[in-house]
């Protein structure tokens, strides 16, 4: 059954000269793309069609689905996993796609420690073993420089964090990385970063950083791939550390 599933798969999926020209059409109007030679761009190419077959799609919503919106997640969920494998996306299997910000339940804690049920709208979410659910609105805004950030790279940042256990900024480091190096590095900028928003301080990076340590390592990950300069400005030693966690420097290739 399980055979008879995978050919059924295989046998709907656009072929690779389709999907070559879908990259195509894409790439030379996406700003996290420039710099980008011609064989970083097959790379790419490649890394995007592999996350395409490993996971599948779903609308949500209303949303019409068509392969090029497919395509343009793929390209932003490659970026990331570049240098380390699609491996690294393992243990789920989908992205749902809304038109634009959805309604999510939310479960927190006053400081009493009462737990309250509510409702947060969302342009992402990724679940631990479970879907990554994306605005497609979001989604594309980002990739073509229309908004700050990169909802894509930032929930796919969190599914690199949840490979330890609970997201905490803190996937799991190469044999070549240090702890500490990584610890120290975190800490301190997280710190200033906590600091200036606590303080109403205007900050070019996502205040939502602030939030935790598991959000400070998305967005500055949001950073790094939409923002190379800012961000090895401000905090270089994160820069360092997410350059050896990526393996990639956004900046060589901007010149």
């Amino acid at each position: 059954m399980l055979k008879a599933i995978r050919h059924w798969w295989n046998q709907r999926q656009p072929s690779e000269e389709e999907d070559r020209a879908i990259f195509s059409r894409l790439v030379p109007s996406l700003p996290l793309l420039h710099g980008f030679d011609d064989h970083l761009r097959q790379r790419l190419f490649h890394r995007a069609r592999e996350f395409l077959a490993a996971k599948t799609f779903e609308p949500a919503g209303g949303l019409t689905l068509k392969r090029e919106q497919e395509m343009l997640v793929a390209i932003q969920a490659a970026l990331p996993i570049l240098e380390l494998g699609i491996r690294w996306y393992r243990g789920w299997y989908a992205v749902i796609l809304y038109p634009a910000e959805f309604v999510a339940p939310h479960s927190f804690a006053d400081p009493s420690g009462v737990v309250h049920e509510g409702k947060r709208v969302l342009a992402g979410e990724a679940w631990d073993r479970g879907p990554m659910v994306l605005s497609w609105d979001d989604s594309a805004g980002g990739a073509y420089g229309e908004y700050r950030g990169n909802v894509v790279i930032h929930e796919c940042a969190h599914k690199l964090d949840l490979l330890n256990g609970d997201p905490n900024g803190h996937p799991p480091l190469h044999s070549t990385m240090r702890l500490d190096d990584w610890s120290t590095a975190w800490s301190r900028a997280y710190a200033d970063h906590s600091s200036r928003v606590a303080a109403g301080i205007d900050t070019w990076l996502d205040p939502y950083g602030a939030e935790n340590a598991a959000e400070f390592f998305a967005v500055t990950s949001e950073a790094f791939f939409t923002e190379p300069r800012r961000l090895q400005g401000w905090y270089p030693r994160v820069y360092d550390q997410l350059k050896k966690f990526y393996r990639q420097d956004p900046l060589l290739r901007l010149g």
